[in-house]
């Protein structure tokens, strides 16, 4: 055994032999110690040593990164400059606690206070905040949460000549898994943390001088990473990716997961592996989508096709696309993404894009539109079913995630049945696809699911007409075109039950209250025994 002396020293140095120390002292085993560990531990000395103001580590679950660079890292520090204060976020709230916590166990166990005698203030019995003697301490919260009346770092670094480089340390910021996964996949709630970082996270630090550590397993293009490395906080960021599979194609840690174990990962969900092992939130091979199995023709095939175009809105000159898929089904099944609107616009503008990309779809082409929740969805979609009059639209909100509003789609592009017509417009599909559902775009993907959807009826539309005179069933010739693209069976059922009634819009597509079908798209009055049609051939 060393002596206590030269021990402690080496304790003070070195942050991998204060790891391996006292995991064993607080755990009563060995702290398995890897070489990504060791990259680490230096990454982290060029922290603390000054060299490195913003640090960036990106390495898989469950590789030892907490144990290393959070819980370890702090308790180093303080040994090394009890008066350091550090702010600890992480996504949520009880594991930020349980990260203070388990430091402050270190930091009070009789090991610790063998070499490194700190005293902790009488009231640092809180996970959320508690102090050394000396003015030093921890505070810690989850991303979301509040941060008052402590700040990380200090004004001024004056070494008092130990040698070791975290000598007078003042104390940092440390963002560990600072999203949840499943909270990746939302627009809002990356945003939200992101801009978190430069409105709230900032201005919690003491000094311009004090670091800010960031570590997690990427989730997607535009997580904190993405943001912070694309220059989202003005400042430049050292970088260190540790990938499961190394670039020579080994483990990095086989002791955690050998090679064939991951490469059964990767295979079985290349999309989860491909970002939170890999680093790379988009998977090179494809995820959802496999753009790769879609055939490019030159031009329409000969026969039949039923056309629709289903719409994404947005609203911006610099944000979020706006796009129009159209999509065919052949009479094999097969299906064809024939042409894509993908313009980034004003409203009016955007508007005026539906408006004539219908025109020039013409009559036999559905249309599929979103509506946004609440009252300004609703006039939204009155005032665009207007200017549609004449075509077929059906405007529906938008149900589930992106992902699982997907899937249906994704399932016949994997499997080789979707064809695509050459255009100049097919490349930045493709690339959308590919990235799917982590790429900085989801547009024209989104327009394509929402085509799909209304392509194969996952919306059956389902109209009741009234016939108080018992003339539906000889009006079936002049309906049947008008009914055609109803769901399978209605009009039948419809032409065999002596309907009675006031008035049409007993389905879900009709608005009581502005007297309005938003699936046929007319007016219908007080005492009409049916749609426009109906009317019209003199019932």
């Amino acid at each position: 055994m060393l002596a206590d002396d030269v021990c402690k020293v080496k304790l003070l140095n070195d942050l991998g032999f204060f790891t391996r120390y006292f995991f064993l002292a607080q755990y009563g085993k060995r702290f398995i110690v890897a070489g990504h560990h060791a990259r680490i531990a230096e990454a982290l000395t060029r922290v603390v040593s000054g060299e490195t103001k913003r640090l960036v580590i990106n390495i898989p679950p469950r590789y030892g990164k907490t144990e290393l660079a959070v819980k370890m890292f702090v308790a180093w520090c303080l040994a090394n400059s009890p008066s350091a204060k550090f702010i600890h976020l992480s996504y949520s709230d009880d594991l930020a606690l349980d990260n203070s916590s388990a430091i402050r166990d270190v930091v009070k166990s009789p090991e610790f206070q063998r070499f490194f005698p700190i005293a902790l203030r009488a009231d640092s019995d809180s996970k959320k905040k508690w102090w050394t003697s000396v003015g030093g301490g921890l505070y810690a919260t989850s991303t979301g949460g509040p941060i008052t009346g402590f700040g990380a770092g200090a004004l001024g670094r004056v070494r008092s000549g130990t040698g070791s480089p975290c000598d007078a340390f003042p104390g940092c910021l440390i963002l560990d898994d600072p999203i949840k996964p499943d909270d990746a996949f939302s627009d809002t709630m990356r945003d939200r943390i992101n801009r978190r970082f430069n409105n709230t996270f900032m201005s919690r630090l003491n000094s311009q001088d004090t670091p800010i550590i960031v570590i997690m397993q990427r989730l997607h293009e535009n997580d904190m990473t993405g943001y912070l490395l694309g220059g989202g906080s003005g400042e430049k960021w050292e970088h260190l990716c540790l990938t499961a599979i190394t670039d020579d194609g080994e483990s990095l840690w086989p002791e955690k997961l050998d090679i064939a174990t991951l490469r059964q990962m990767e295979a079985a969900d290349p999309y989860t592996f491909s970002g939170q092992y890999q680093q790379t939130p988009s998977p090179l091979a494809g995820g959802i989508l496999k753009p790769d199995n879609i055939a490019i023709i030159e031009a329409l095939p000969v026969g039949p096709i039923e056309w629709v175009r289903g719409w994404d809105f947005a609203s911006t000159t610099t944000g979020d696309w706006t796009a129009g898929a159209k999509m065919g089904r052949l009479p094999d099944g097969r299906i064809i993404i024939a042409d894509m609107v993908r313009v980034r616009v004003g409203p009016d503008e955007r508007d005026a894009a539906l408006v004539n990309a219908t025109a020039r779809d013409g009559a036999n082409c559905r249309v599929s539109i979103p509506q946004d929740p609440g009252q300004a969805g609703v006039t939204q979609v009155k005032y665009l079913l207007r200017q549609l009059a004449g075509y077929s639209v059906k405007a529906t909100p938008e149900s589930g995630n992106k992902v699982v509003r997907c899937e249906p789609f994704a399932s016949q592009v994997n499997v080789g049945n979707v064809l695509m017509l050459r255009a100049d417009w097919n490349t930045a599909l493709i690339n959308e696809m590919r990235m799917f559902p982590n790429g900085t775009w989801d547009d024209q993907v989104d327009a394509c699911s929402r085509a799909f959807s209304m392509l194969i009826g996952n919306e059956p539309v389902q109209i009741f007409w009234t016939d108080p005179v018992g003339r539906l069933g000889g009006m079936q010739p002049a309906l049947a075109g008008s009914l055609s693209r109803l769901a399978p069976g209605v009009f039948e059922a419809l032409a065999d039950q002596p309907l009675v009634g006031e008035v049409c819009g007993r389905c879900v597509s009709f608005d009581k209250e502005q007297g309005y079908c938003t699936e046929r798209n007319f007016t219908v009055g007080a005492k009409d025994h049916g749609c426009d049609m109906f009317i019209a051939s003199g019932s």
